[in-house]
């Protein structure tokens, strides 16, 4: 059976997407992951894509990604992972999707995860897409979670975990700080708890 993974940049205070990005309201917080990401952190992440042959998103990262890294060419190696491997949208209001190998996911979230699970192949593995991560860990589907930790306080943003959810235990399975300062912490979800 194949896992679902996913790696997600956070924090100190929980926050994995801050404002600046058309909210005119709010100071521009964006590039709080840049200085604590270096190419051993790099390394990491493209790790984690060669071990994986799929990828889950949620609509906004979708549409981010799909906008940034679908014209980019394969001579960069981070847009070419992208670009071809085949990926699969969480999406209740989109009706289509246009970036290559790219398909929406239809019909009941837990059924269509564990259908992907049984497929044969490499790992699933999700980038971003903090409101699904935090959705498929209360929903059990996680396999593993990776917490990309930034040594900041950003004091405004979305964060991945929000009140009112089931409490879950997450075991420790491995950490590591890098040069740049940032801490990745690697969790399994405890599906009995």
């Amino acid at each position: 059976m194949r896992k679902l993974t996913a790696g997600i940049f956070i924090t100190l205070d929980g926050v994995y997407e801050a404002p600046g990005e058309g909210d005119t309201t709010l100071p521009d917080k964006r590039g709080w992951s840049m200085p604590f990401t270096d190419e051993e952190v790099g390394g990491f992440i493209m790790s984690g894509m060669a071990a994986s042959d799929a990828m889950l998103l949620g609509r906004k990262t979708y549409q981010d990604f799909a906008a940034y890294w679908g014209p980019l060419g394969d001579e960069n190696p981070i847009a070419s992972a992208m670009n071809n491997q085949t990926k699969y949208v969480v999406s209740t209001t989109l009706d289509k999707t246009d970036w290559k190998n790219s398909s929406l996911l239809k019909g009941d979230l837990t059924t269509a995860i564990n259908n992907l699970k049984n497929q044969p192949g490499k790992d699933i593995s999700i980038v971003g897409s903090g409101t699904l991560v935090s959705s498929l860990l209360q929903l059990n589907l996680l396999d593993e979670l990776d917490l990309l930790i930034c040594p900041v306080v950003l004091g405004v943003g979305k964060r991945l975990f929000k009140e009112g959810g089931d409490t879950k235990i997450l075991k420790p399975v491995s950490s590591k700080t890098y040069k740049a300062g940032m801490t990745i912490l690697t969790l399994q979800p405890d599906k009995k708890a």
